[in-house]
């Protein structure tokens, strides 16, 4: 049912603070004023319909924060805001539904006097939502800066940013709640699961499956580590053992990957994400063009043509992805020719300064790739913002395909990580040892970090741990090349093939595509869902459909007596007007 935002009182004198607004000391006071407007306004006239007050301390100003403001809304306004982004909650039937407003009594632990029915993450989702989603209607420019100009459609949080007014929006911490999360969570240094669902009540989804990831890679890799152990100590000379350990190393990196996606489907549904419809999302703010209406949604929002992001994507970001890698490649082998012409110097003149010129290649080399990866992360991000993806997740996706680095760069130590015990765990078995040893302390440091020295992140929906699945999944394809072409050069395989090296070429390829169609079979056997949420799910879906099935019968119904009505009054006209009995 859509939500009609005139037939509310969502005003709230004594609020809650959720998120902070500092703009710039030197910001005009006719933006300011216009801006908090814009907060405070009606929907219905483009505003945000949120609470916002000055920072002070008992009514007096404090120093430094004449420009800081913090923003919340009043627990009705929160209520509809989860309707308007979509969150999934519990009913009291145990199912999981899409929230409205006018079913609210429907879901579990709703009051009307219990303002904890959403979690302190899902209120500062919405209002972050409503903030990026103030869009400039029939303004040219933002007041006291002619310079900063707007047009239907844009975003005016980003136009702020940009132009250097808007200085950051970032969500409180609840000193309280974080104190009881720390002592449950890192404070009691023993081995234990982690509590995700409080990591999420107060972090969010996309953290929570952060953590939740790292807790299930270090228990994943035990197995591997206690192989390892005997492998590393005998030193069997068998060549037995590289195709037992690569099997294995087949197996373990394609079951861990499929367990997981079970087990992230178990959480996604319980958290209420994997519900929800995120196509159907308002844009993020830095999406830009003509001022519309969403044929899906029915809502005013930038229309921009997916055909023109396609060409700037595979005309433009393809070629440039593809042009920088090979001018890495190029550069990786000037190293190593300026490495052998050094080696050589140094063997000819054993001097102090042939010494140095020894190293100097390796200094070189990793200060010109620490710039060329700050340039290219700029290019990055320049071209994925370029393309104008619609939503946050597509944007932060293409991002990460170009850099593998995006939300949680933390990933990228795990991605490293599992490539290294995947690919070349048979030649150092002692890989994921050190690897679960570096997990433990991760989860305690990384942990620490979160509640203790990082800003607070803002809560994002998410279902899973987004574009990393893919990456993880093609790590395991190629760990099983790797492993088979680690076979193939052992000096025991070696042996079997004196005379041929063709013969020893062809079996260990077809060994690969053997390793390779097992690996795609065992991934189309295990089921991504467990099948209590698969039938969760097709229930759900069923009675949506009988639903829609029963509306559409109420609505036919009305139409017929509507008619019937219609035409008893044109019987009844024309009897009077022919005085006809």
């Amino acid at each position: 049912m859509k939500i009609s935002w005139s037939a509310y009182d969502t005003f709230e004198a004594n609020f809650k603070p959720l998120v902070v607004v500092e703009l710039a000391q030197n910001t005009k006071d006719e933006t300011k004023e216009w801006l908090m407007q814009k907060i405070v306004g009606k929907k219905k006239n483009g505003g945000a319909q949120l609470l916002v007050k000055p920072l002070v301390e008992e009514g007096k100003e404090i120093e430094g924060s004449k420009n800081i403001y913090l923003v919340g809304a009043s627990n009705l306004r929160l209520l509809l805001g989860a309707e308007t982004v979509g969150l999934v909650k519990e009913c009291n039937d145990n199912t999981m539904r899409a929230f409205t407003y006018t079913s609210r009594k429907n879901f579990k632990d709703f009051a009307e006097d219990n303002h904890d029915f959403l979690t302190m993450a899902e209120c500062q989702y919405i209002i972050k939502h409503e903030l990026e989603n103030l869009r400039a209607k029939n303004e040219k420019m933002i007041p006291g800066y002619p310079q900063a100009k707007l047009y239907p459609g844009k975003s005016i949080m980003r136009r702020l940013t940009t132009n250097g007014i808007l200085l950051q929006v970032f969500p409180l911490h609840d000193p309280d709640h974080l104190k009881k999360l720390g002592q449950i969570w890192y404070e009691q240094l023993k081995i234990r699961y982690q509590p995700l669902d409080e990591i999420r009540s107060y972090f969010g989804e996309t953290l929570a499956f952060y953590f939740a990831f790292l807790e299930y890679i270090t228990f994943a890799l035990i197995p591997m580590a206690v192989i390892g152990i005997p492998y590393y100590v005998f030193d069997w000379e068998d060549y037995d053992k590289y195709v037992l350990f690569a099997a294995f190393n087949l197996l373990w990196s394609t079951v861990i990957l499929e367990l997981w996606k079970r087990s992230c489907a178990v959480m996604a549904y319980r958290w209420g994400t994997l519900m929800m419809k995120r196509q159907f999302e308002e844009p993020r703010p830095g999406f830009h063009g003509v001022l519309g209406i969403n044929p899906v949604t029915g809502r005013e929002e930038p229309i921009y043509s997916s055909f023109k992001r396609q060409l700037r994507i595979y005309f433009v970001s393809v070629p440039f992805v593809c042009l920088c890698l090979c001018f890495s490649l190029q550069i990786m082998m000037i190293y190593f020719d300026l490495e052998f012409q050094a080696r050589l110097y140094y063997e000819e003149n054993q001097n102090e300064l042939s010494a140095l010129i020894l190293y100097m290649p390796s200094i070189i080399y990793a200060v010109v790739i620490e710039i060329l990866n700050r340039i290219y992360r700029y290019a990055a991000e320049f071209l994925t913002s370029w393309e104008n993806h619609r939503l946050e997740s597509s944007y932060q996706n293409h991002l990460v395909l170009k850099v593998l680095v995006g939300t949680f760069d933390d990933y990228l130590e795990l991605f490293l990580q599992f490539g290294y015990v995947s690919l070349f765990s048979c030649v150092y078995p002692l890989a994921a040892i050190f690897a679960v040893l570096n997990n433990i302390t991760e989860m305690y440091s990384d942990a620490l970090k979160m509640c203790s020295v990082f800003k607070r992140p803002f809560s994002e929906p998410a279902a899973n741990i987004g574009v990393w699945q893919m990456a993880f999944q093609t790590m395991t394809v190629i760990s099983v090349i790797t492993n088979s072409i680690l076979i193939g050069m052992s000096p025991q395989v070696n042996a079997l093939f004196p005379d041929s090296k063709s013969e020893l070429i062809i079996i260990v390829v077809l060994a690969e595509h053997l390793a390779l169609a097992v690996k795609f079979l065992m991934s189309y056997v295990i089921a991504d869902k467990p099948q209590d949420i698969q039938i969760k799910l097709a229930r759900l879906e069923f009675e949506s459909l009988e639903a829609l099935k029963q509306q559409y019968n109420v609505e036919n119904y009305l139409k017929i007596y509507k008619v019937h009505f219609e035409l008893i009054q044109a019987v009844s006209y024309v009897r009077q007007s022919t005085n006809f009995p």
